[in-house]
């Protein structure tokens, strides 16, 4: 939607050692990124490097830009720009801080705060994943046709997004998560302790008795897939194990949305070693009291990376009808279906172009409005 405008956003990348400042324009990045320290322990300090980031890329640009937009880590009320909270990598904004109305007094631009998972699935949903298969899906000579998306980050914790009719679900409190789903397999223990760094972590250290390793999940997937020495079974292990946990939380997301699911972070490059456990889990049945099966998921569940999949995805299941009482038919495709796919933008790309898409659809709404 946004792949050809001209306007250009600022944007940054917050985490709790360094801002990295950008600025966008067609969905792309237009400037080298720079990069300062947070300073997250110092609020003073911190906006002074915010400051002096979104300056120094105002200086660098052509034209001037339309809007500052970013993700920042929550607790907050991301409609009002304001962060405060328990926040771990910025300690220094926990009793609030008018962020947005900061920025937007400093530098005379509108102000569009987020958190990670919800421009990761805005990016998608706008310029990634989503158009993507609704293109795939023309070409196929497919009459379906996908609005709604949910996006999922694995990494350091479990996050989402989700956007519904094209539009960005942030809820009434900015509080849309799944990280603290219940755990699957763990009773009254949150999900993100199964679907994280620290899990895939955890379980290999449990399942190969290596309790003082320091493998990264990275390295892990290496002795995973024979490319590393150390214990493949327990490897293997640990990433089934975040993907049975991963699937059962996606499976309650999807069932209320009913879109196409999005999995980005660092994590989803094991998707070889993910995507079995997670699928079998979205596939899955439960029962009634009764002992009668019922799926737990009332669409057919596809993987969108594995061709023949996708080209069982678009036929879907088309039959004629006839009209009761007249000479008339119409179509009828009764396979309700959805699709998980991994991100080709890659998380950090996609949360950027999220944030340069929400900044530029906000202000079109409000321009439509006046």
């Amino acid at each position: 939607m946004y792949t050809h405008d001209d306007r250009t956003v600022i944007t940054l990348d917050a985490g709790g050692t360094n801002l990295v400042f950008g600025a966008m324009r067609g969905c792309e990045f237009v400037t080298a990124p720079l990069r300062l320290p947070s300073h997250a322990d110092n609020l003073d300090r911190c906006l002074d490097m915010m400051k002096t980031g979104f300056a120094t890329i105002i200086s660098r640009l052509d034209r001037k830009p339309v809007a500052i937009s970013f993700a920042f880590p929550g607790p907050a009320d991301y409609a009002n720009g304001i962060i405060g909270g328990y926040l771990p990598n910025f300690p220094s904004f926990r009793d609030g801080v008018a962020l947005g109305p900061y920025l937007g007094h400093e530098f005379g631009l509108p102000v569009f705060i987020n958190n990670d998972g919800d421009l990761f699935a805005c990016g998608e949903a706008l310029c990634g994943a989503l158009p993507e298969i609704n293109h795939r899906l023309a070409e196929a000579g497919s009459c379906k046709r996908y609005h709604n998306l949910l996006g999922f980050t694995f990494g350091t914790g479990f996050g989402i997004g989700m956007v519904v009719n094209g539009q960005l679900n942030r809820g009434d409190n900015s509080c849309v998560e799944t990280f603290c789903l219940p755990h699957k397999t763990k009773a009254g223990i949150i999900a993100e302790e199964g679907v994280a760094v620290r899990a895939i972590k955890r379980v290999y250290a449990e399942a190969s008795g290596d309790y003082g390793h320091d493998y990264e999940p990275r390295e892990i997937c290496e002795i995973a897939d024979g490319l590393r020495d150390g214990d493949r079974d327990a490897a293997r292990r640990a990433f089934a194990e975040f993907g049975e946990i991963a699937g059962n939380a996606i499976a309650i997301a999807a069932q209320l949305v009913d879109g196409i699911v999005v999995i980005g972070g660092g994590i989803a490059a094991a998707r070889h070693l993910i995507m079995p456990t997670l699928l079998a889990e979205m596939r899955s049945s439960l029962a009634t009291l009764g002992g009668d099966s019922v799926r737990r998921l009332q669409m057919d569940v596809y993987d969108l990376d594995d061709p023949t999949e996708f080209a069982a995805f678009a036929a879907g299941n088309t039959r004629r009808l006839r009209v009761p009482g007249t000479d008339l038919t119409v179509d009828y495709d009764d396979r309700k279906r959805i699709g998980v796919t991994v991100s080709r933008l890659g998380a950090s790309h996609a949360i950027s172009v999220g944030a340069y898409a929400f900044a530029l659809e906000r202000i079109d709404a409000a321009c439509e409005a006046d």
